[in-house]
């Protein structure tokens, strides 16, 4: 498989990395904006690049047809015209905002343990996650898929918001300190008791195995997919 970096920061060096270890060939390394010269004719792209740029590198490569696997949080604003344009070019794009297989089965773990406390409103529920410094957006991609999977299966909840839990607004705190790959909390308090599940990466490998496990799917898909997809159908 041919595959075509789009950012070239600590991510893309790992990806590089293991990619190349299960013998997939790396035809292009950008931190430029990708264009039918630069990216070398690959079979798909993946992109991890920065929030100001991940759209139009999208939209760059999906409208040249090659499917991309997205891993870039901090725009999903245009997410849903990135995945018009993946359609009106019949390929394929997958947006993960992470790609952990132990954080998508968190995930799944999250939206059940959501759907069992929904009954029991006594019991307020709070979101934490932990990053490191150098990371630019806050509340972290995970964090939302996170709180709207939560916010799907209890009718209280219409929106989450940065801080705390209040009212019809689902709460995330955000917090920065050195080197810390990426901690995610959900936990339910009640006056007698909490529930807390909590998920920790100990390096970025988790994330870069995920994104290319995700290349190798996608090709030969049309639409737009989730990490999700990937893994459990």
């Amino acid at each position: 498989m041919k595959i075509a970096l789009v950012g070239y920061g600590k991510m893309g060096k790992i990806i590089d990395e293991l990619a190349s270890a299960k013998g997939h060939e790396i035809v292009a390394r950008l931190t430029e904006t990708p264009t039918a010269q630069n990216l070398n004719n690959p079979d798909v792209v993946i992109e991890f690049s920065q929030p100001e740029v991940a759209f139009i590198n999208i939209k760059n490569c999906l409208e040249l047809q090659i499917p991309v696997v997205c891993g870039t949080t901090g725009w999903l604003a245009r997410k849903t015209e990135a995945e018009q344009i993946a359609l009106d070019n019949d390929t394929a794009f997958l947006y993960g905002s992470n790609f952990s297989l132990g954080v998508n089965l968190f995930f799944a773990l999250n939206e059940k343990l959501a759907d069992l406390m929904r009954p029991f409103q006594q019991y307020n529920v709070q979101l934490e996650e932990t990053h490191h410094t150098h990371k630019k957006d806050a509340p972290s991609g995970t964090a939302i898929s996170l709180a709207e999977g939560i916010i799907s299966h209890n009718p209280r909840f219409n929106a989450w918001k940065l801080e705390e839990t209040r009212d019809a607004e689902l709460g995330i705190f955000a917090i920065r300190e050195d080197e810390v790959p990426g901690t995610h909390r959900v936990y339910y308090r009640s006056d007698v008791d909490e529930i807390e599940v909590s998920h920790t990466a100990f390096s970025r490998n988790g994330f870069a195995q995920g994104a290319v496990i995700a290349a190798e799917w996608i090709i030969g898909k049309k639409g737009n997919f989730s990490m999700q997809d990937v893994l459990f159908n």
